[in-house]
C-alpha cells in the first residue's frame, strides 16, 4: 500500500484548539459498517449504540505534565519533551534546541532544578539525569505543562500561565485517568463524563480498564512511502485479570467488546489469543495494524479523527475498510466536525 492512500486535505480550522465546555457535546459520526451508513450524532447520545450487554473497554492511563521549559548554562531556552522513564531521576527526552544540548550540557527549570544531558540515541532522544531533586516526578506539577501536540496553538495568560496550561490540566486528561505516565492523553475517551459512564452502566453496558502509556511512537510520522515498511515504537500496556477475564466471558457470551481509542485497540489485539481472549499482565504493543488484519479482540472502536499518513488514520481504516473510511473523513470535513485531540468522535460499528 502506499502511503497517500491516507492522505486527505483538512482545512485549518477544523483543528480543534480548544474543547467544548462540556466534554459529551462533542458531535459523534456513527459509521455502520453492515450497510455504509453515516449518521450525525452528539456524543451524549452514543448509548442509544452501545447495546446492553457490550464491553466497553477504556484507556486509564494519566498524563504527566511532561514538557519542561529552561536555559541552557551558556543561555538561551531550552524546552524539554520527557518520553520515558529510564530509572529514578533518569529520563530520555526530545530537547529543543538540539544542536545546543548535546552530552555533557546542563539545562536548568527553576526551583534548583537541573539536568544533565549524558547520553544521545538515534532520532534526537537524549538521556537526562535530573539534580536538584530527589525525584523528578514530584516536580513536575510545579515546573511541567501538559505536552499538547503541535497543531494546538493558543496564547494569553493567566497568573504567568498560559491559557492553555490552565485549561488543559483538566481537559487535556480523562475522567477515569489512574495510572501516570502517558505523554498523550487517549483522545477518544476525552468526552465520557462520569455521568454518561453511569448511564451506560445502567443501560447495561459493562465497563473495564487498561493501561497503555500513550508515547512517541504513536504520532511517529509514516516517512516511508510503502506502508508495510513503517516499523512502530513500543508501547508498554498493562491488562489487568479482571479485564481479561471480562473479555473472555464476553467473547463466550457472544457479546461485543467495544475499544475506546487505538490506544486500547493496539492493546487488546497485541495480546490477543485464540477465540479472542487476551493475555493478562504487561506487554510492549509494537503491533501495526494495516489494511488486511483481521481483528480478534474488537468488534466496534470509538475514536477521534486523526491526522493524514498517520498510524492512527491506517489503524480505523483497517478496522472500516480504506472506502468506507475516507467516506466518513470526507463528510465530516464536508460537516464541518472538528479534527483532532480536542475535536469530535468517530464510533464504527
Amino acid at each position: 500500500m502506499n502511503i497517500r492512500e491516507f492522505d486527505y486535505q483538512l482545512p485549518d480550522g477544523l483543528i480543534a484548539q480548544y474543547p467544548l465546555p462540556e466534554r459529551d457535546a462533542s458531535r459523534l459520526l456513527v459509521v455502520r459498517r453492515e450497510d455504509g451508513a453515516i449518521l450525525h450524532r452528539r456524543f451524549r447520545e452514543v448509548s442509544l449504540w452501545l447495546q446492553s450487554g457490550d464491553l466497553l473497554v477504556l484507556n486509564d492511563a494519566k498524563v504527566i505534565p511532561a514538557r519542561l521549559y529552561g536555559r541552557r548554562t551558556e543561555g538561551g531556552k531550552a524546552e524539554v519533551l520527557l518520553i520515558e522513564e529510564e530509572s529514578s531521576n533518569r529520563w530520555w527526552a526530545l530537547v529543543r534546541p538540539g544542536k545546543a544540548l548535546p552530552v555533557g550540557r546542563w539545562l536548568h527549570f527553576g526551583a534548583g532544578v537541573g539536568a544533565l544531558v549524558i547520553d544521545r540515541h538515534d532520532g534526537g532522544r537524549r538521556l537526562l539525569q535530573f539534580d536538584g531533586t530527589a525525584d523528578i516526578r514530584a516536580e513536575l506539577p510545579t515546573l511541567g505543562v501538559m505536552p499538547l501536540p503541535p497543531y494546538v496553538k493558543r496564547s494569553g495568560s493567566i497568573d504567568g500561565h498560559t491559557r492553555a496550561e490552565v485549561l488543559d490540566a483538566e481537559r487535556y486528561q480523562t475522567v477515569f485517568a489512574m495510572v501516570e505516565g502517558s505523554i498523550a492523553a487517549p483522545t477518544a475517551g476525552l468526552h465520557f463524563t462520569r455521568a454518561l459512564l453511569t448511564q451506560l452502566e445502567q443501560h447495561g453496558v459493562e465497563i473495564a480498564f487498561l493501561t497503555l502509556h500513550v508515547g512517541v511512537g504513536t504520532f511517529a510520522p509514516v516517512t516511508v512511502e510503502r506502508v508495510e515498511e513503517h516499523r512502530m515504537a513500543a508501547e508498554r500496556y498493562t491488562i489487568p485479570e479482571r479485564t481479561a477475564a471480562a473479555i473472555k466471558r464476553a467473547k463466550n457470551e457472544a457479546r461485543r467488546v467495544v475499544a475506546a481509542g487505538t490506544t486500547t485497540t493496539r492493546a487488546l489485539e497485541d495480546a490477543a489469543l485464540d477465540g479472542g481472549a487476551v493475555r493478562a499482565g504487561e506487554g510492549m504493543a509494537s503491533l501495526f495494524i494495516t489494511p488486511g488484519y483481521h481483528f480478534r479482540v474488537v468488534d466496534a472502536l470509538l475514536t477521534n479523527f486523526h491526522l493524514p499518513r498517520s498510524t492512527l488514520l491506517i489503524l480505523v481504516s483497517a478496522f472500516a475498510g480504506g472506502p468506507l473510511m475516507r467516506r466518513g473523513y470526507e463528510e465530516a470535513i464536508q460537516q464541518r466536525y472538528r479534527f483532532y485531540s480536542y475535536g469530535d468522535a468517530m464510533l464504527i460499528v
